[in-house]
């Protein structure tokens, strides 16, 4: 968790500044368009994988032969998937009027392929729990894609400035995983093999393929019944909020997987962890989304500029979508590991279900409501999710309430000294304000769990007195 959460940072804090220097060369329309892309693409990639990576990180000793029989699906998918893509990309362009939609596109899809060639390198990496290696090459990627960003939008570029990022991370961390992994697709492929694993991994792909549409409908319709600025504007600010919230979400997605997978068997261990790892995530991120709603205004006029000012009402809200998705992510890793994944299907069902109705009411209303709605969605992920695990761990809810109820509440009276603070220094230059806040904010959120001894507080200082306690192997 350590070495995936430490990447993620790190990546973010790039992407944030490539993110900002990008933006100021590009137009809320261009960001329109990549609104879309970037959609389309999120469902491709999930049918790309299909579910058998997860698959075979759950089973306990698979064949090399399944390994290349999955390969090879993802590799013959992908192109696929590629060729209809590029095809259809202008009839996509004509029916949302964004012309630059069907220029970029054959270069932006090759995303699918070149993605599908690391597929399984990254599944043998997640079940070596090799994360120091996955987060080496993640920001690798993230440094060389930043660079190629930077450098197309100074040069003008426009829109390719984005097409480029995405497809050179994607070609830098398939490159670095072959070089990492040892695995090679020369193994004989096994009959039936995809046959075995296709009960579970079509079932998980079925929730992640519903889940991802579903997220990316306001996009999708958005785009159609509003001007492409606004577009631009709602998918900017979920982007940036994306920086923490969703990198924090892959993080935990990534790891505890495997490691409740490999405690599934053990009760009373499974719940308890569960427990701990729901309480580490809501100690880093609580804090995080209550800084972001109070600094956002100081943020976007000081680094984004007056052009993206209209962003900063989504945002705010967007963020408080991470205080539900973090904690509700390592709940659906808990049902992925103890049930046989039907379950899964039935409450992303019901999930989705919801999700209809939150956005047939928000999305002709306005785009705040669409955004609000957001909220109360993500909320009720969390709900649903902890209220399924019920029947396969010891967690109570009134133990997961206890557990996350004294975070929340050092987490509001931070919230309120970082808001007294901005009313104090109001009329003060914007960098001071910005550092004033965030100076404000950290000192109240460490003092307090100090001076109340909050559990997740003392569980991250032994955490890092045993990391710091450590020796190389060898040492005295």
């Amino acid at each position: 968790m350590a070495w995936s959460v430490g990447e993620k940072v790190a990546s973010m804090l790039l992407q944030a500044g490539v993110s900002i220097l990008v933006l100021r060369h590009l137009t809320p329309s261009d960001l329109g368009a990549w609104g879309i892309l970037t959609a389309i693409a999120a469902v491709a990639l999930i049918v790309v994988d299909s579910g058998f990576s997860q698959a075979l990180i759950r089973r306990e000793n698979p064949a090399p032969g399944e390994y290349k029989a999955a390969f090879l699906f993802n590799v013959r998918i992908s192109v696929a998937l590629y060729l209809a893509l590029t095809l259809l990309s202008p009839v996509i362009a004509r029916f949302y009027a964004m012309p630059s939609v069907a220029v970029v596109a054959p270069v932006f899809f090759l995303l699918l392929p070149i993605n599908a060639l690391c597929v399984i390198q990254n599944t043998m990496l997640t079940r070596q729990m090799r994360f120091a290696s996955m987060s080496k090459i993640v920001f690798a990627s993230s440094v060389v894609s930043g660079v190629v960003a930077v450098a197309l939008a100074v040069s003008g570029c426009g829109l390719w400035s984005f097409v480029g990022q995405r497809v050179a991370a994607m070609a830098v961390r398939t490159g670095l995983m072959w070089r990492c992994s040892d695995w090679r697709p020369t193994a004989p492929r096994e009959p039936g093999a995809l046959r075995r694993m296709a009960p579970y991994s079509l079932s998980l792909m079925a929730t992640d393929l519903i889940a991802t549409l579903y997220n990316k409908i306001p996009q999708f319709f958005l785009g159609k019944l509003y001007p492409s600025s606004v577009l631009g504007y709602f998918d900017q600010a979920q982007k940036l909020k994306d920086l923490p919230v969703a990198s924090t979400m892959q993080s935990v997605q990534a790891v505890t997987f495997p490691a409740l997978a490999q405690i599934g068997g053990q009760p009373a261990k499974l719940a308890e962890s569960y427990r701990q790892v729901a309480m580490t995530v809501a100690y880093v991120m609580f804090p995080v989304v209550a800084g972001l709603v109070a600094v956002a205004g100081d943020f976007f006029e000081l680094f984004l500029g007056p052009e993206w000012m209209p962003t900063v009402p989504y945002f705010r809200v967007l963020c408080l979508t991470g205080l539900f998705y973090p904690v509700a992510t390592v709940a659906y890793n808990v049902l992925k590991v103890r049930s046989d994944g039907r379950i899964v299907v039935r409450l992303e069902i019901v999930k989705k279900a919801v999700m209809t109705v939150v956005f047939a009411v928000t999305i002709p209303r306005s785009v705040t409501a669409v955004v609000w709605g957001l909220v109360a969605i993500a909320c009720g992920e969390l709900a649903i999710n902890f209220a399924a695990t019920t029947r396969f761990t010891a967690l109570t809810f009134g133990r997961f309430l206890r557990t996350l109820l004294p975070v929340a509440l050092t987490t509001a009276l931070m919230y309120l000294a970082v808001a007294a603070v901005g009313r104090w220094v109001g009329e003060a230059d914007a960098w001071l304000r910005l550092t004033a806040k965030i100076v404000a904010g950290v000192t109240v959120y460490w003092g307090l769990s100090a001076a109340f001894r909050l559990e997740a507080y003392r569980e991250m200082v032994a955490l890092v007195r045993r990391q710091t306690a450590k020796r190389p192997y060898g040492g005295a």
